[in-house]
C-alpha cells in the first residue's frame, strides 16, 4: 500500500467510552448523563479514557486518549488577533519545544539545540566579535529568538494545511 501524510482540522472533547460487550456508549467529561446512560454506565463491563472528535464534514467518532494525543495539537486562541479563526499562539510556539541545550563553542560562540516535540530538532547559533564581549545567556536568546521564529513558521504552515488541505 501507498503511504499517506496526512492532516486536519478537528474539534475534540475528552470523553469516556463504556461497553457492555454489545454496546458502546461515549460521554463527553464534564456534561451531565441522563438516567439511561447512568444506568448503562453502572453495567458496562470497560471504560477507556478517550476523545470524541468532529471532523469538518459532521462525521464523528471516539479515538483513545494516547492515539489522540500523539497525533494532535491544540489549537489555543491568539489573544494578539481580532477574531477566533484557527492561528498560532506564542503558548502554540513556546509549548511546542520540548527541551533545548545550550553551549558554548571556542571562546566566542553560543550554539542552541532545540528539539520539538515531534522529535525535529533546530540548531541555531551566535558569535560576537570580541571574546571579551561573549556573554553565553545573550547569545542564547538570540539563538531561542530564531528558533522561535521557525517553530512559527513550521507551525504556521502545519495550521495552513490542516484549514485548507494539500491541494
Amino acid at each position: 500500500m501507498q503511504q499517506y501524510i496526512g492532516t486536519k482540522l478537528i474539534e475534540a472533547a475528552p470523553a469516556l467510552r463504556y461497553s457492555d460487550g454489545k454496546t458502546v456508549l461515549v460521554v463527553e467529561m464534564g456534561r451531565d448523563k441522563s438516567p439511561e446512560e447512568e444506568a448503562f454506565i453502572k453495567s458496562a463491563e470497560t471504560c477507556d479514557m478517550g476523545y470524541r472528535v468532529r471532523y469538518a464534514d459532521g462525521y464523528e467518532s471516539w479515538s483513545p486518549a494516547g492515539v489522540f494525543e500523539a497525533a494532535y495539537l491544540p489549537v489555543t486562541v491568539n489573544p494578539q488577533l481580532r477574531g477566533d479563526v484557527p492561528s498560532i499562539s506564542q503558548e502554540m510556539v513556546d509549548d511546542f519545544i520540548r527541551e533545548t541545550e545550550v553551549m558554548t563553542m571556542g571562546d566566542k560562540t553560543t550554539v542552541v539545540r532545540a528539539v520539538l516535540r515531534n522529535g525535529f530538532e533546530i540548531v541555531e547559533s551566535s558569535a560576537c566579535v570580541s571574546a571579551e564581549n561573549y556573554d553565553e545567556d545573550l547569545g542564547a536568546g538570540i539563538c531561542m529568538e530564531h528558533i522561535k521564529d521557525q517553530v512559527w513558521k513550521l507551525l504556521g504552515f502545519l495550521l495552513q494545511t490542516a484549514v485548507h488541505g494539500i491541494n
